[in-house]
């Protein structure tokens, strides 16, 4: 099995799609998130719920079966040397991504993005453990 570190933009997608495509590439790959994540998601919970063209009940099923097959890990576990390096990196792309590449770094992982501006400056800066989530899902 395959690690990926996700961020929010990710998560958000396969929760707003239901995209039965979603499926095997859950069940396949093992998805990693910091529990910033879960902030992220409850902020723009009422924009997934807009945004879904599943009905309440098929939205809570699919909700259910993503939350069980990615995991969450605590902020704490970050080592503070892994967050002065991305810190670092983002100073002048976004901050608030630090714990997404801190992980991505600390646990040697790919980070799976949606954000362009944040791929674009990874790369700029040499960062190469970073890949737009539209090309991993014409890899896979």
């Amino acid at each position: 099995m395959t690690d990926f570190v996700i961020d929010a933009n990710v998560l958000m997608s396969m929760l707003i799609s239901g995209k039965a495509i979603y499926r095997p590439i859950l069940s396949t790959f093992n998805f990693v998130l910091p529990d910033f994540a879960l902030v992220e998601l409850e902020k723009y919970n009422e924009a997934l719920k807009r945004k879904t063209r599943m009905n309440e009940a098929e939205l809570t099923r699919w909700t259910y079966f993503v939350f069980s097959q990615v995991n969450f890990l605590p902020h704490y576990v970050l080592s503070t040397q892994f967050i002065e390096k991305a810190e670092k990196l983002l100073v002048d792309i976004d901050l608030k991504d630090t714990s997404y590449v801190a992980f991505a770094m600390q646990l040697d992982l790919v980070l799976l993005t949606r954000d362009v501006f944040l791929y674009k400056g990874l790369r700029k800066k040499g960062f190469r453990s970073v890949m737009l989530f539209e090309g991993f899902l014409r890899a896979s």
